[in-house]
């Protein structure tokens, strides 16, 4: 199977300072990869090299099997490479349809004179995108500040969606939400990822990334210091890689590559082996980008 998204060699410095070193990573079709690491681990700096915040310094960036130059967002946009952080980038004065269509919005000729807003339509195709993910909101006229955490994460969902996203890097997703939430949430992951949609997901929310990732990158200081099949390792072997208790697959000394991880078809939620009751009390501190 060929990857969906893969980074080969990529690097970003600011001055001095080396903030993503000799990275690679790929992610397949329907696979959700948990990017991992602490404060100043250099994921933030990796994700935004790819949705074309920051250009690369070096490596290259491959996409559909292509290689790609991401010069901007809109291009990645255009691509179908959506990024979901965790301000959502909803417009909260506006309702749920016309949030799904910002800056993307349907217009109509009026008397064959003048363009405005074609609301039907919008309404009706947010709609299906909705029932498409499994979404209930309590309407699609309800402005966006009325909505509950999850609700706007789902809305932010469908809106990536709609517009085509083949890929989708989401941001602390479940962050600051509640319990029943971030099930709902997670769920809509795992729809995505039976419809064929790559997934990178940060978080350092551990069990959250446990329960969908099919696979685990460790970053630590600006390089990737190990990948993990999920039902392979532990909450407590993924600590220790943060942290650097556990040394990792590579000396990053030496500028080593990491060693190759073999990687299958994508794992269904319940092939994968459930994490030791005892590691589910241990997660890292909350992780900066």
């Amino acid at each position: 199977m060929e990857p969906i998204l893969e980074v080969r060699n990529i690097t970003k410095r600011f001055g001095g300072l080396v903030a993503v070193d000799n990275v690679d990573m790929k992610v397949y079709p329907g696979e959700v990869v948990g990017l991992l690491g602490d404060n100043g681990a250099g994921k933030s700096t990796l994700i935004k090299m790819v949705s074309g915040v920051y250009r690369a310094d070096a490596g290259k960036v491959f996409f559909g099997g292509k290689e790609v130059k991401i010069d901007n967002p809109m291009q990645a946009l255009r691509m179908g490479l959506e990024t979901i952080y965790q301000d959502l980038a909803l417009a909260e004065n506006l309702d749920v349809y016309s949030n799904i269509f910002l800056g993307r919005e349907k217009l109509k000729r009026f008397l064959g004179l003048v363009n405005v807003l074609d609301h039907g339509h919008m309404l009706a195709e947010s709609r299906k995108v909705l029932n498409r993910l499994d979404i209930e909101v309590p309407s699609l006229r309800n402005r966006i500040r009325t909505l509950s955490g999850g609700q706007r994460q789902a809305v932010a969902i469908s809106r990536a969606i709609y517009w085509n996203a083949k890929f989708i890097i989401m941001d602390e997703p479940t962050a600051a939400l509640g319990v029943a939430e971030q099930k709902k949430v997670l769920g809509l992951v795992r729809t995505l990822s039976s419809q064929g949609v790559g997934i990178i997901i940060i978080s350092h929310q551990l069990l959250d990334v446990f329960s969908v990732a099919t696979r685990l990158v460790i970053m630590r200081r600006g390089k990737k210091v190990a990948e993990r099949i999920t039902a392979e390792t532990s909450m407590d072997e993924v600590v220790g890689l943060i942290v650097g208790s556990v040394p990792g697959d590579l000396a990053n000394a030496n500028g080593e590559s990491p060693k190759p991880s073999a990687v299958g078809p994508v794992m269904t939620t319940s092939s994968r082996s459930r994490p030791h009751q005892e590691t589910t009390r241990r997660r890292p501190s909350p992780s900066g980008h």
